[in-house]
């Protein structure tokens, strides 16, 4: 795939399907995804708006027409390709740390070029005086805490300050999903100001807050003093992001008009109130509700969703995506879903005569989430994701369900018969691209469905309440003794287990038949298989371009899991994973042993399964690190090999998505532009941001 690849996200056929009605409310649906695009660049970094400004700025400059940078502003045809390149890849990832570990990337143009495209308009030259030196700048490399966009102010940030103030904020029933905090220091005085995503200001808030449900003790840490511990004030200052909010919930509220039911008018009603008032509790009620709406024609999520940017893992990037359901091809995996239960009981954990056969750390029923495959309209997100299960509270999932979400237009690009493989030695690697899509859709698709939907974490779900018999807690199947509870497990954690859950169940022959690949098939459940563990490998030696050298850190939890697993397999799967590396040649390629995949391959990945599994739903954090560190760590070999694998980057992919106009007429048509930057800039550009 050559760094100037950019793929459509394809919605003409569904959008051509929905009515009138449904066009309207994905129409304004998809207005408010699009405004939220200046909250994720402004929660990346600073510059990130500014940066969106000077690119729009340009376009309006040139009206579109690039060669006029080197026609007439001396521009070299090599400085406008990797401007527009830069340009395509800061939008289609709406920031600028879209390096794999989030690296920041700095267009490949000297000032002075960038100055000389910028005087096309007095407009674009004010805007890149704003942003020219962090936009160029290779500092901050990597979205670390002491840089990270979450946590402002000119004095930096500990771990110990941030777990000081989230404690503050429990205690004032104030969750930091939608929040970010700002520190600034006076004399031997340091104010924290919790800064938490609302249209309404403090002022604005106070008779709101005293008249609902909302604590009181809200008011005191919003009062003008806050809440004083020692030296330090802790204050919360509602209105972060109050422009885009505001947009957000108007066309929200016009979306509502051409809800499909009761249910889709309720849970936007929720949107509005939690986006006004910044009520996480609002956007619970919201959640619950929108579980509800069963299949729904046009599918949508918003809200503060995915902690992954945050160094301290608990706040979270703004998403909004708008999807159309494809119900032919949701139709054809009905009967992994109706096998879920069946399937669960093969899983490691499963005990026969324990919960009908699914074990003590499984639910005592299993609802078969909503499943359904979709085409995005509109993903207004720092990455777009092959699939998605929400929402991302533990306790609706049990109480209320879930779902799950592939978005097969962004699946499809996996497809890419141009998409090089490093890792895979040339003699194999036509098959391998020939069938890699398909293992990631099946991957993937178990991945949500069983993989995020198996689990019971044992814990106290309200005051004195659990969710087990305190007298006779479960027996822990790996030791043989009572559980006890302790703390959440890390993400990256929980991501290997989903992980695992899917690789196990893909060697399961009855749930490949599901797909359509048996004996008789054109490609054979046993090659599958096969090419499934290479891709396993694969995926583990691409991982290492996620890994931080100078930190020793992952930049991904995703990464960081892909490698465990690979790891984990190379070490104890006696030898069925094998690398061949040849430094002086650059080359390093991962080999399967065909004849060990019956007798080593599930074994071992169940067993690395069943332990992260148990440990999971006792949270038991100091068993999973002794085991999960050293699986993470890269060295000896594994540094050599990391060391070919981030000399051969693989550029981020870049996706064009359409548009949606409401004529005068009052219909809405699809506007598509073509796959390249400059239809990404162009798509930008008509969104009116």
């Amino acid at each position: 795939m050559s760094p100037e690849a950019t793929y459509q996200l394809a919605i003409q056929d569904l959008w051509d399907g929905l009515s009138q009605q449904e066009k309207l409310f994905a129409h304004h649906l998809s207005r408010a995804a699009w405004h939220g695009s200046r909250i994720i660049l402004r929660q990346t970094s600073p510059e990130g708006p500014g940066i969106l400004d000077f690119i729009l700025e340009l376009h309006k400059a040139c009206q579109g027409q690039w060669s006029r940078f080197v026609e007439s502003f001396g521009i070299s045809d090599q400085e406008l390709v990797d401007f527009l390149d830069y340009a395509g890849m800061f939008l289609s990832k709406l920031n600028n740390f879209w390096g794999e570990g989030d690296r920041k990337v700095v267009p490949n143009l000297s000032v002075d070029s960038l100055r000389s495209m910028a005087s096309i308009s007095q407009a674009a030259t004010n805007a890149l005086d704003k942003v020219i030196e962090p936009m160029i700048s290779a500092t901050p490399s990597v979205l670390g805490l002491s840089d990270s966009a979450y946590y402002l102010g000119d004095a930096k940030f500990t771990s110990d300050e941030i777990a000081d103030v989230s404690r503050v904020m429990e205690e004032h029933a104030v969750e930091p999903e939608n929040t970010r905090i700002r520190k600034s220091v006076n004399g031997d005085k340091t104010v924290y100001d919790i800064l938490q995503a609302s249209v309404k200001t403090n002022a604005e808030m106070k008779d709101h807050l005293k008249g609902s449900d909302i604590p009181m003790e809200h008011l005191q840490l919003s009062s003008e003093d806050g809440v004083e511990k020692g030296n330090d004030v802790i204050r919360l200052e509602r209105g972060d992001h109050s422009e885009e909010m505001s947009r957000i919930c108007d066309s929200v509220t016009k979306a509502m008009r051409f809800s499909s039911n009761d249910t889709q008018a309720r849970y936007i009603q929720d949107y509005i109130e939690s986006f006004t008032t910044g009520s996480l509790q609002a956007y619970r009620s919201c959640m619950k509700r929108w579980v509800e709406d069963y299949n729904p024609r046009v599918e949508s999520i918003f809200g503060f969703v995915e902690p992954y940017r945050d160094p301290y893992g608990v706040r979270c990037e703004w998403r909004g995506v708008v999807s159309i359901a494809d119900p032919q091809e949701t139709a054809k995996l009905t009967a992994l879903v109706n096998s879920s239960t069946k399937l669960i009981r093969t899983l490691p954990w499963a005990v026969p005569d324990v919960n009908d056969g699914k074990g003590p750390f499984e639910k005592s029923e299993f609802q078969a989430p909503h499943f359904s495959i979709v085409h995005a309209l509109a993903f207004g997100c720092s990455n777009v994701w092959e699939a998605s299960k929400v929402p991302n509270y533990n306790d609706i999932r049990e109480t209320h369900g879930f779902k799950n979400i592939v978005y097969a237009n962004r699946m499809s690009a996996n497809a890419d018969p141009n998409r090089e493989f490093y890792w895979v030695h040339p003699s194999e690697a036509k098959e391998f691209k020939a069938v890699n899509h398909i293992i990631r859709f099946i991957a993937t698709s178990i991945h949500e469905l069983l993989g995020h939907g198996t689990g019971k974490l044992l814990a106290e779900t309200s005051p004195g309440v659990y969710n087990f018999d305190r007298a006779s807690p479960p027996t822990n199947s790996l030791t043989g003794k009572p559980t006890s509870v302790f703390e959440k497990l890390a993400g990256t954690v929980e991501e290997c287990r989903v992980m695992l859950v899917s690789y196990y169940l893909s060697e399961d022959r009855d749930v490949l038949s599901m797909y359509g690949y048996d004996e008789h098939s054109d490609i054979k459940a046993d090659d599958l298989i096969y090419q499934t563990y290479l891709h396993i490998g694969v995926e583990g030696l691409r991982a290492l371009q996620a890994f931080n050298v100078e930190t020793q850190s992952w930049g991904s939890a995703h990464a960081n899991a892909n490698y465990a697993i690979f790891k984990h397999l190379m070490l104890h799967a006696n030898g069925l994973l094998s690398v061949d590396c040849n430094q002086m040649a650059g080359t390093v390629f991962v080999r399967v042993d065909r004849s060990k995949i019956a007798s080593h391959g599930k074994a071992c990945i169940g067993n690395m399964l069943h332990r992260i599994h148990v440990w999971r739903c006792t949270a038991n954090v100091t068993q999973c690190r002794q085991f999960y560190e050293p699986l993470s760590a890269v060295d000896g070999e594994y540094e050599v090999w990391r060391q070919i694998v981030a000399s051969k980057p693989e550029p981020p992919w870049k996706f064009v998505q359409a548009n949606t106009i409401l004529r005068d007429d009052g219909k809405v048509e699809l506007k598509v532009y073509e796959a390249s930057n400059e239809g990404i800039i162009q798509s930008f550009a008509e969104r009116n941001l």
